[in-house]
C-alpha cells in the first residue's frame, strides 16, 4: 500500500482529551456537596485521557449544595424538576446547555457520563410516574439524563459510556478503543477529507470493524465501493458504521475470525508445524482455553519474521496503547 504513511494522518497518541462529568474528578459540586471519584477506575485509565470535567448543573447556575433533583413523567419524554420544589423544573435549561456545550466538545474524542444522574446519566436513570401532578408508582428505569440526551443527540457518534460501566474490564476496553478510532478520523478530517485518504482509513480499520461487527464491516464495503460522488455525505455515514459496529464488544468467534483472515497472509510463509501451533492456538483461543493475548502474540511474532506491509498497516494488531494492557481480560 505505497505512500500510505505520508497520505493518512497518524494515529493520536495518548493523553486524549475526553469530557466527564466534573463530580467523578473529585470535585465536589454533587447536589449534597461531594465528590465521586471513587466511582471511576482511574487506576485503570492512567495516561490514557486528559479529562475535560463539566457540571451541567453547576453549568446552568444550580448551588452546591443544592436541592436534588429527578426525572419525572414519561421515559420517552422525561422533565427533571426538584424533589422537595417539585414547580422548579430544569429541562430547558438542561438541555439548551447541552446543545451549547456539544458544539465546544469539537477536539473532545469521548465524553464518561455519572451513572443515575438526572443531568447526566446514560443508561437505566429513574423516571418517576406521575398521577395528577404527583409521583406516583415504581419509577420506569428507561430514562437518560437531561443534559446527557441533548450531548448525545448533538454528538451521536462520539464514543459515549457511564463510570459505572468503565469498571467492566471488557467495556473499558472497548470505550478506549472506540476513543481512539474516534480520534484518529478527527485527525483525518482535519488534514483534509479525501477520497483516497477515506478508502485507506478503511484499509486500515477493516479488520478492526470485523472483529466487532461484520454485518457493519460488510455495508462499510458497500458504501465506499463509489466515492466519485457526495463524499462528505459518504464519510458522514461511513463514521457512523464505523463507530457503531466498533461499540458492539467483539466477542471469542468474531475475534477468532479475524485471527483466522490474518493467519492466511502467512500460508506461504510458515513451515507445516508453525502453521499447525498458529491453527491451534487461535482455536483454543477461540474455545476459551487460551487468552486473545496468546495467539495474536504469536502472530506478530510470525509477521516480524515475515512482514507484510499491509497487515503491519492494520490497527486491529494495537487498536490502544499497548501499555494499557486492556487485552489481558479477554
Amino acid at each position: 500500500m505505497p505512500g500510505v504513511t505520508e497520505l493518512l494522518p497518524e494515529r493520536p497518541q495518548a493523553p486524549l482529551p475526553i469530557a466527564i462529568s466534573e463530580c467523578l474528578l473529585g470535585t465536589q459540586v454533587r447536589y449534597d456537596g461531594s465528590g465521586a471519584a471513587s466511582s471511576f477506575p482511574h487506576a485503570a485509565l492512567e495516561g490514557l485521557f486528559e479529562f475535560r470535567g463539566i457540571c451541567p448543573e453547576v453549568g446552568i447556575g444550580m448551588g452546591v449544595p443544592r436541592e436534588p433533583i429527578r426525572l419525572v413523567g414519561s421515559a420517552q419524554a422525561p422533565r427533571v424538576v426538584g424533589v422537595k420544589s417539585p414547580e422548579q423544573e430544569f429541562t430547558a435549561q438542561l438541555s439548551e446547555y447541552g446543545q451549547a456545550m456539544a458544539a465546544q466538545l469539537t477536539d473532545v474524542c469521548g465524553y464518561v457520563f455519572m451513572k443515575g444522574s438526572p443531568s447526566c446519566g446514560l443508561f437505566r436513570v429513574k423516571v418517576y410516574p406521575l398521577n395528577n401532578g404527583a409521583v406516583s408508582g415504581a419509577p420506569d428505569m428507561r430514562g437518560r439524563g437531561i443534559y446527557a440526551a441533548a450531548v448525545t443527540s448533538a454528538l451521536p457518534d462520539l464514543p459515549a459510556e457511564e463510570n459505572g460501566r468503565l469498571q467492566d474490564a471488557v467495556l473499558r476496553e472497548n470505550f478506549v478503543l472506540r476513543t481512539f478510532a474516534y480520534g484518529h478520523w478527527q485527525r483525518v478530517l482535519q488534514a483534509g477529507l479525501s477520497a483516497q485518504r477515506l478508502i485507506e482509513f478503511h484499509s486500515r480499520y477493516k479488520y478492526l470493524l470485523m472483529a466487532h461487527s461484520v454485518t457493519h464491516y460488510q455495508e462499510a464495503g458497500r458504501l465506499l465501493s463509489d466515492v466519485r460522488e457526495d463524499l462528505t455525505g459518504k464519510a458522514g455515514r461511513y463514521r457512523q458504521l464505523l463507530m457503531a459496529g466498533l461499540s458492539r464488544p467483539a466477542t471469542r468467534k468474531s475475534h477468532a475470525n479475524v485471527l483466522s483472515h490474518l493467519q492466511g497472509y502467512l500460508k506461504r510463509s510458515l513451515d507445516p508445524a508453525s502453521r499447525q501451533e498458529l491453527d491451534l492456538l487461535i482455536t483454543a483461543y477461540r474455545q476459551g482455553t487460551q487468552p486473545l493475548l496468546a495467539p495474536l502474540t504469536l502472530l506478530k511474532h510470525h509477521f516480524r519474521r515475515f512482514p507484510d506491509r499491509y497487515i503491519a498497516y492494520q490497527t486491529y494488531l494495537d487498536p490502544h496503547p499497548e501499555s494499557a494492557a486492556l487485552r489481558r481480560p479477554l
